[in-house]
């Protein structure tokens, strides 16, 4: 059996070449505050690659998306072992667009503390009055460059997404940025709507796009995950305040508590984590994680 190394390691995810195509693994690593904690979340990352797989199935008539396979039997042999059944994933190569998409359906966040400054976030001018969490009366696009690892992104403003892709693809800027806005705009109606129908409101999201070998936009990386989507409780929604969420937020607020910890969560803020996980995954799909 041929032994493979990732080509790209993050904080959660590894990213293996597999010749024409490439396997996503969404390990069980756990990062908070930009650190990656020493504990491991046991199912964290099939919670992540199944969850993508749902969403992915599910909007691929308003853009086709990078998934191929999620079953490790597509994959090469050095794949077909428990560690990796579950939360792999086999993706079409595309050529990354350098724009993270983001989505707000509602205010919490930087764009709270942003509208609570300027009545501003990410440059749109939103209604007086709005109060941390309120919906707004329309999703907004707010795209921000994609920083190196390492670097902050930086939120830029649609006229400027235009100029940013430009720089990268002469001619095809003003395209792209109206193709990545309707797609991130129609993809968040679609799935915020669904998932409010389940009990669970999208507050907002981010996506991510890419070229095909034929210059078609596809939907890549992940798709409305809790590391990539705040998802909140449609039970007890009162805007005025935080919500509480189906992602880390108990192990971020444990490690805020206890600064000296070095980083090491109790296993019982192991277990609550992936317990609202496991808990968002069923009230979304339905199902329980296989």
């Amino acid at each position: 059996m041929q032994e493979m190394k990732p080509i790209k390691e993050g904080k959660v995810r590894e990213i293996y070449d597999n010749g024409d195509s490439l396997i996503m693994v969404a390990t069980d690593r756990i990062s908070c505050f930009d650190e990656i904690l020493n504990n491991q979340v046991t199912k964290k990352g099939t919670v992540l690659t199944q969850m993508s797989k749902f969403w992915f199935d599910m909007t691929k008539d308003i853009v086709p998306n990078h998934m191929i396979s999620v079953d490790v039997k597509d994959m090469p042999e050095f794949f077909q072992r428990p560690e990796f059944d579950g939360n792999s994933m086999l993706c079409r190569k595309l050529n990354m667009l350098p724009i993270e998409c983001i989505v707000r359906g509602y205010i919490t966040g930087s764009g709270w503390a942003s509208y609570q400054k300027t009545g501003l976030v990410c440059g749109i001018r939103l209604p007086e009055g709005l109060k941390e969490s309120d919906r707004l009366p329309e999703p907004i696009y707010t795209p921000s460059t994609k920083a190196e690892q390492g670097e902050h992104d930086e939120n830029i403003s649609y006229e400027q997404s235009i100029a940013h892709l430009e720089k990268f693809f002469p001619g095809k800027g003003e395209e792209y940025a109206q193709k990545l806005r309707d797609y991130t705009l129609a993809l968040y109606k679609k799935c915020a709507e669904y998932a409010l129908s389940r009990g669970i409101i999208i507050a907002d999201t981010k996506f991510e796009f890419g070229l095909d070998e034929n210059g078609v936009i596809v939907l890549g990386d992940e798709m409305l995950t809790p590391d990539s989507s705040r998802f909140w409780p449609a039970e007890g929604y009162e805007p005025g305040h935080g919500q509480p969420s189906f992602d880390k937020q108990i192990a971020r607020d444990w490690l805020k508590a206890n600064p000296d910890s070095n980083w090491t969560l109790p296993q019982e803020i192991v277990d609550k984590t992936i317990a609202k996980y496991l808990e968002g995954y069923e009230m979304l799909t339905g199902e329980k994680l296989a």
